[in-house]
């Protein structure tokens, strides 16, 4: 029973976390780690969008702007002002906050499926804006960054290094997702997700609660680009449009946004499924789709969630299946006390 409560999953997840920590001493290829700091960089991103969608029930098809808007300050601040990567986090969260809110204030008056559509919109609007930014944005062919990421003088650069720096900020991202969901503030938006007029009613600001996801949801994206950035050394509009968003989504409904590990196993297993299979890009889009429709119809909530009801079902069933048996033995062991006695 303690490993199904909150702190008792928090605790599962870490041990999980310093597990994938030893990735390295086992020689994974360039490519693996590439593939495995790209989920990371991803999962970053998702423990965001699970607050907003798992928590609030607001689906976000713009997310990968947000992460854009993080990569594009953190080069830009470096190209004119050398900042670092630790100087450009703080000033990336900030700025992609300030622009979620922005992006959150229509959730005030559409949602659902209309809501969705205005995201998808945002993310061609970014790309746009970035294509035709002249020389502040690279315009189509984007930005460079040249430094790298030191840790107290010592260059991050070596694959591995940057993989342990990734699974750091993927551990600190789940712990403050954890928080979120098990605070009052968590509590407040699971209200207004299952009844907002509910909420509003008990004196809860649903607007402004809407919004701060939005905000919460861009800290998340805000570090997450820094990462990309400061990984790829390039970044370009075409990397933030919104067919990376839909990823984005893909990824959250597929792990399930409701669950600590749900943000991770999506982001690991949309990476590396292509690679497992051996699957071109047109492949890999079809099978996304599949386990979509998949998850959809059978697995609502995800597939941690769908593992886990599984697991408690079948220990649900041994139970049962154990008190019957016992209740079977108990008649012949009395019958021959119950002869003796007559």
């Amino acid at each position: 029973m303690q490993s199904r409560s909150p702190a008792g999953r928090l605790v599962l997840a870490l041990a999980l976390f310093a597990a994938l920590a030893l990735v390295p001493l086992l020689g994974p290829s360039n490519r693996l780690l590439s593939l495995a700091i790209t989920a990371g960089i991803n999962v970053v991103a998702l423990y965001g969008l699970s607050v907003l969608f798992g928590q609030t029930g607001i689906l976000s098809m713009g997310h990968a702007a947000l992460v854009g808007v993080g990569a594009y300050t953190a080069a830009i601040l470096a190209r004119d002002f050398g900042f670092d990567f630790w100087t450009a986090i703080p000033f990336a969260a900030g700025t992609t906050a300030l622009l979620a809110a922005v992006v959150g204030f229509p959730s005030l008056r559409v949602s659902g499926h209309h809501f969705v559509i205005l995201t998808f919109a945002f993310g061609q609007l970014l790309t746009i804006v970035l294509t035709n930014g002249g020389d502040f944005t690279g315009r189509a062919t984007g930005l460079d960054l040249g430094q790298p990421v030191s840790l107290f003088g010592l260059g991050l650069d070596p694959l591995p290094q940057f993989y342990l720096l990734t699974l750091g900020f993927v551990a600190l991202s789940a712990v403050a997702s954890w928080a979120i969901v098990n605070s009052s503030y968590g509590r407040t938006l699971r209200a207004i997700r299952e009844n907002e007029k509910l909420a509003a009613s008990l004196g809860i600001n649903v607007g402004r609660h809407k919004i701060g996801a939005f905000v919460v949801s861009g800290v998340f994206a805000g570090v997450s680009g820094v990462l990309l950035a400061y990984f790829l050394r390039h970044i370009s509009p075409n990397q933030f449009s919104s067919f990376p968003s839909i990823y984005l989504a893909l990824m959250v409904m597929i792990g399930g946004a409701r669950l600590l590990l749900g943000p991770l196993a999506g982001g690991i297993l949309v990476a590396f499924l292509p690679e497992m299979f051996a699957l071109d890009p047109v492949q890999s889009r079809i099978l996304y789709g599949v386990c979509l429709i998949a998850v959809i119809l059978l697995l609502p909530n995800g597939l941690i969630a769908g593992a886990i009801d599984g697991w408690r079902k079948l220990f649900a069933q041994r139970g049962r299946l154990s008190d019957g048996a016992q209740a079977e033995r108990l008649p012949a062991a009395k019958a021959p006390a119950s002869k003796a006695g007559g």
